[in-house]
Parts: C-alpha cells; structure tokens; sequence
C-alpha cells in the first residue's frame, strides 16, 4: 500500500476511535419520553403543538398550487428551503416557489406564486436574479407539468434556473444551465475580487443523465471513465451584468487524494460492529460557504471535508473527516468564528422515523468538530432530546446559527420531530434551550411533514414546513437566554440571507451587546456578584448621560473591566466585554 494510502488510513482509524468514544458518552442518555413533545395529538393543520421559550408570531398556510389536499405529504409538492431578501421570503417546493411578502410578520402575504416543478426547487436571490435547483427527471425547459415522457429528450431540465425577478409579481426566465447530474441544493458565492461575477456551486446527488442528452455526461466509475459525472461538483459562473451567459466553468475533483485518485475518500459501508452502512463519498449534498472567511464545509455522502475556496473557480480541499455513527453527511454550519464546524447526518434520507426512543442517540444526529487550520477533531453530538412516534419522519435538517455575543447557538429544523434551539459553545456539552413541535400529521401512517429548515433572520425564526406552510417565530427570555441576549442578536441584520451562505456576524456598538455579556457572567459565575451589580448599574448610568460625559464613563468602566480580566473566572468574556464598552465610548 502506498504511504500516502497508509497515512490516509492511519488518520481514519484514528478518528474512529476517537468519535467512537464521544459518541460512547454522547449516548449514554436517550431521548425522553416524558417530554411534552413525545405524545402531540396528530393532524394537518389541527395538530397539538407544544412549544417552550418561543413565541408562535404566524403561520401562512400552504396556497393552492403548491399542496395536494387529498395527501398532505405528496412528494411533489413538499415545502423546500427558504432565502430572503428585504421584506421577500423566497420558499422553494418541488412544485415551484412561493414568494411572501413579510411586510407584516404577523400577517404574511403570498406576493408571487410560481409553479415549476422538478424538485427540489432550493432557491437564492441576489440582486435581481433568483436562482433555482431542479433536480427530478420530471422538470421540463418550459417550467410546464406532466413530466418528461421520454428517457432522453431535449424537453427535460435538471440543472440551475436563473429568473429575473425585477418584477417580483412576474419572474422570467433569463436562462437555464444543464447539469449532468441535475441540482439538488446549491451555493452562491461572490467573487470577492469581481463583485459583478457570483459563482453557483452545484450539489448534484441524482442520476447521472445520457450523453445523447447533455453531452460528456457519464455515470461510469472512475476505473471504467476517468472523465465519469461522479465524484465531483459543478461550479456555474453568472456575470451578473450578462447573466444569459452562465455557464458551467469546472467540475473540480475535491475528493481526489494525494495520488490523484478522484474516488480518493470514503468508498462505503461499515467501519465495523455498531457502526452505520454510510455512504460512498461520490457527491456532496451541501456545501455551507463562509465566503468572508474564504472557507466552505462540504456534506459529502461519506465525510465531512473543508475547502479553501478563496478562488471561488478553484476550491481545494484542505480536511476532511469521516464519523462511523454517520449514514449521510447531509449539510454543515460553522461557528461565527469558525474554530467549529457541525455536520448533519440525514440517516433515513430525511423519510423515516430517526428519533424514537430506541435510536441511538448519535445516529441521525449534527456531529461537531472543532476547527483548526487542516485539523477537525471530533468533540460532540447533539440530537433532538425527546423521542418522536413512528409516524414522523425526524432526523437532524437545516438550521443556521442565531447570533448571540458570546455563544454558539444554532435553530434546526428536525422535519417532524420541529424546531431546535440549541447551546454548542462547549461543544462536548450541547444543550437546548428552546423549542417548538407540532404532532405528526398521521397517528396511523407517515405521511411527510416537519420542519424542513429552521432559520434566524433578523431577529425571528423563519420555519419552512413541509406539508403546513411557513411560520414565524420569536426567542422568549429564559434561565438560559436573556432578553438582552435576544436583543444583542436582533441588532445583527443583513437584506439578503440565502441557504448555504453563512455571513459573518459582527454587532454594533450597542448597550444590549455589553448587557448580553453581563447576563453571561453572572450566569457562568464569570465575575463576583457584587462586581456583576455593580456593572449593570454602571452600563445604566452612562445611558442616561449624553455627548462627552457619556464616552468618559463608559471610557472609565472599560478601563476597570480590562483590570477585571486578569482574575476574573472569564476573563476571555470580560474582556469581550471590556472591547464593546470600549466602543460605547467612541461612539
């Protein structure tokens, strides 16, 4: 065996074991049965809901042309991902998308309903332009129903749909760009050195179509084709001026391994007793992009793996993992700081019940990694902490982290096992601090349903229901989240948030930030009561003062807080706190 083989499989086995002993701790309690959770009555849109520490703001039910009335689960017409931007809400369904106009958060408002089918239908809006992923062999050029009568046909679409949407009543096609392997989810990155150049990462996890259809399409193995449509992604460039001009400019093999070898990770099965039947690393199903941070998290079938994507036409792979309790590495998010990176496992395929009682409790679950330069260590699990019935298909789903100073917290929808909030700043300890769910749609049979994802957006959660609709929901303060923690992440906005793009989250210089730190050491014990009081009221009497009397206090307590640091139980956290009042006084 080659070194660079040997060195490959040292490094797995090694992790292995280490997972394999987190995950020894992680499972050691199961999901609870006495949670409220655990026993909803069923219904479509009459279910029992239970729901702690949030707010339910308003639910917009599923509009006609999007739904199937006599089989709420129908496969064809299930809610997909959400994007946004400004008061717009863009929900994909494999039917096509509904747009709301969330205006009136209370009262949300169908702007544009566009039916398109071809699943999965993910969609992301930058400008003027919204683009979509069709993936089934059913979506046609024309956007029309009834599906694709013959296996090879110039009439069938699978690839990336550009609308322009300047009306936003009437979006238009502007162009269609064909994959070999259609588009299950996407990523859309921006150039950071040609801001009217975005590039679209395109996740193809289907069939590989004919050559007689889309020329160079080959779903041979690599040992049969060396130019085989597997083990790849496409990377799509949109001149945003010229968008008709898009165009697949690579295909980059970043699963390779040092020898060159394009099926170079994971290559299926077990990895022994206990074990999951994890997937071959030929595909990924997402690739979270953290663009600011020139890095993207890759949930590619077998493993885990990180890219350097600094030259967004040329991303390199720069880690990867693997994690025996995994089936399919479904999707990632990293920390605001990226020293973390969680992974989904979506075992069951996102339709099977993956949260009763008796599943273990790291199978189907996020997995988190610490992050560092070309190293990922395997430090925790979370799973939905409360067992689910068997009519409810439930598994870890899309979520994004809510941008709290301080800390790792993350909302994640769980299909029918509902939302999740969650702590991950210890990532060997996860705990939640929020929840809402409503009962399966079936006590009988398992129809699909749930939360498909669960996003923050400025201030709210914005939860894209499968077979319900779309809900809006509000942070509650709790034992363990302030309502000046609530605050100080309501104070981070942006006017456009898709799926797979994680920005960066930077706060102003605002007292609800100081006060969120505040809350944080008196509740770690971070600082004496006493001195915690005395803060509070220091923080208090500075906002009550105005123009240079106001910086000079505030000057005053960031000068005693960095004396604070050095024998403080967190001193990592005063001084965080030190630098935002420090800021308060040069406002």
């Amino acid at each position: 065996m080659p070194p660079a083989v040997l060195r490959h499989a040292a490094r797995a086995a090694a992790c292995m074991l280490a997972v394999l002993s987190i995950a020894a701790s992680a499972g050691a309690q199961g999901a609870s049965t006495s949670d409220p959770r655990a026993a909803l009555a069923a219904g479509w849109k009459d279910a029992a809901i239970a729901i702690s520490n949030l707010k339910l703001v308003s639910t917009a039910w599923r509009p006609a042309g999007m739904s199937d009335p006599r089989n709420a689960g129908n496969f064809e017409f299930m809610n997909s991902d959400l994007a946004f931007a400004g008061p717009y809400v863009f929900q994909g369904n494999f039917n096509g998308v509904q747009v709301w106009d969330a205006s009136d958060v209370a009262n949300l408002k169908l702007k544009t309903l566009l039916p398109c089918p071809g699943g999965q239908g993910d969609v992301s809006v930058l400008g003027n332009l919204m683009f979509m992923s069709v993936e089934e062999t059913r979506g046609r050029v024309d956007c029309g129903s009834g599906g694709v009568r013959d296996s090879v046909s110039a009439e069938r679409f699978r690839g990336i749909r550009i609308f322009d949407i300047t009306d936003i009543e009437r979006p238009k096609v502007i162009t269609q760009v064909q994959t070999c392997r259609g588009s299950h989810t996407h990523t859309l990155i921006e150039d950071p050195k040609d801001k009217g150049v975005v590039y679209v990462y395109v996740q193809g996890t289907s069939i590989v179509r004919s050559p007689r259809e889309l020329a160079d399409c080959s779903g041979r193995a690599p040992e049969m084709d060396a130019n085989t449509s597997l083990f790849r992604i496409e990377i799509i460039r949109v001149p945003l001026a010229r968008p008709a001009e898009a165009r697949v400019i690579n295909a980059p093999r970043i699963f390779s391994d040092s020898a060159g070898r394009i099926a170079g990770l994971w290559r299926g099965g077990k990895q022994g007793e206990g074990t999951q039947e994890t997937a071959e690393t030929d595909q990924c199903h997402d690739i979270t992009a953290y663009p600011e941070l020139g890095l993207a998290a890759g949930a590619c079938s077998g493993n885990g793996i990180i890219l350097d994507i600094s030259d967004p036409a040329n991303p390199r792979r720069i880690a990867e993992t693997f994690d025996p309790n995994f089936a399919y590495w479904h999707s990632a998010n990293f920390s605001n700081d990226a020293s973390k990176v969680l992974f989904t496992d979506e075992w069951g395929g996102g339709m099977a019940p993956r949260c009763r009682a008796s599943d273990k409790m790291t199978w189907g679950a996020n997995a988190i990694f610490t992050l560092q330069g070309r190293s990922m260590r395997a430090a925790g699990y979370y799973k939905l902490p409360v067992a689910q019935t068997r009519t409810e298909n439930c598994v870890a789903h899309n979520g994004a982290i809510i941008p709290v100073p301080g800390r790792d917290i993350m909302v994640q929808g769980w299909y029918q096992g509902g939302i999740s909030v969650f702590d991950f700043t210890d990532p060997a300890k996860p705990f939640e601090i929020a929840y809402f769910d409503r009962g399966p749609v079936s006590a009988d049979t398992l129809h699909l349903g749930g939360s498909w994802s669960a996003y923050w957006h400025n201030g709210r959660i914005w939860n894209s229901e499968i077979s319900r609709g779309l809900d809006v929901l509000e942070l509650t303060p709790s034992e363990q989240l302030s309502a000046n923690e609530i605050a100080a992440a309501a104070l981070v906005r942006f006017e456009v948030n898709n799926p797979q793009t994680q920005r960066r989250n930077v706060w102003p210089a605002h007292p609800a930030v100081a006060r969120a730190y505040v809350d944080q050491l008196e509740r770690g014990r971070g600082l004496g009561a006493a001195r915690i009081a005395a803060v509070r009221a220091a923080i208090d009497a500075a906002e009550l003062r105005s123009g240079a009397a106001r910086q000079s206090a505030y000057a005053a307590l960031a000068a005693s807080l960095k004396d604070d640091a050095g024998s403080a139980g967190d001193s990592a956290r005063v001084r965080a706190l030190a630098d935002v009042v420090g800021q308060l006084a040069a406002r």
